[in-house]
């Protein structure tokens, strides 16, 4: 890979504020590929669903033309297994024109990259916004099963620790809760979801590989009020947390 194209890809990832793990082929002429308004980033686009026309995967990406039934968009994300007639649900990424790909042999005139291709219906909207793929403040789960989830000792439930996060703030605090969403390696680390019966859902970010379902018990500093861009806010995180399995 060239200097210029690493280059490219770390300016994108700036202006479109790391937080959306956005998918971006690194196979095009980097001149070509910010090609947007001068000066300006790439623009957002929100959740879009449809009929999948057309398919093609190349250089570790999959590429779909979406039929939305009211436009035709061509969207692009790492590599998923998808099929023509599919419908399927792309969340929000960023909006690319005139962008080639070399691997294609083609320029596309308007693309969307996004962290991911879902089953249609399967990304939910909380307070008119697009859910967040990466672990976001707007996650939704509603099908954790964390009942009897028994709070640590020593330690605090989830409600208590959102509740109460202003007063926590800075302070090594333990909770236990089941796992009920993980990304693996986002922005070089792992972000966890946890809940435990509870009013409210915790993020976690560790270098623990965990599975949806898992009980842990998480030890860490907590932060209040963090914002990593693009969405990515949270009232309360605990960042590089060690993670126990039990």
């Amino acid at each position: 890979m060239k200097k210029t194209e690493l280059a490219l890809i770390a300016l994108l990832a700036t202006l479109t504020g790391y937080g959306q793990a956005v998918a971006m082929p690194t196979d095009s002429d980097p001149a070509a590929a910010a090609h947007t308004d001068a000066g300006t980033p790439p623009a957002s686009h929100g959740i879009l669903s449809g009929e999948v026309v057309e398919t093609m995967n190349a250089a570790g990406y999959t590429y779909i033309l979406l039929d939305t039934g009211s436009e035709k968009v061509w969207a692009a994300a790492s590599e998923t297994r998808v099929a023509v007639g599919q419908r399927v649900s792309v969340p929000g990424g960023q909006v690319m024109t005139n962008f080639p790909s070399k691997s294609l042999n083609r320029t596309f005139d308007k693309i969307v990259f996004a962290n991911g291709i879902y089953p249609e219906g399967s990304l939910q909207k909380t307070a008119g916004q697009d859910q967040g793929m990466a672990g976001s403040s707007r996650t939704v789960v509603t099908d954790a099963h964390v009942e009897n989830v028994a709070r640590a000792a020593g330690g605090y439930s989830v409600e208590e620790i959102l509740s109460q996060a202003a007063a926590l703030n800075g302070q090594q605090i333990k909770v236990r809760g089941r796992v009920v969403k993980f990304t693996a390696d986002i922005m070089g680390t792992n972000w966890i979801h946890i809940q435990d019966g509870t009013a409210g859902d915790l993020a976690v970010t560790s270098d623990t590989i965990v599975n949806k379902g898992d009980l842990v018990m998480v030890e860490g500093v907590l932060s209040v009020n963090k914002d990593f861009g693009a969405g990515y806010r949270y009232p309360a995180i605990i960042e590089k947390a060690t993670v126990t399995k039990e």
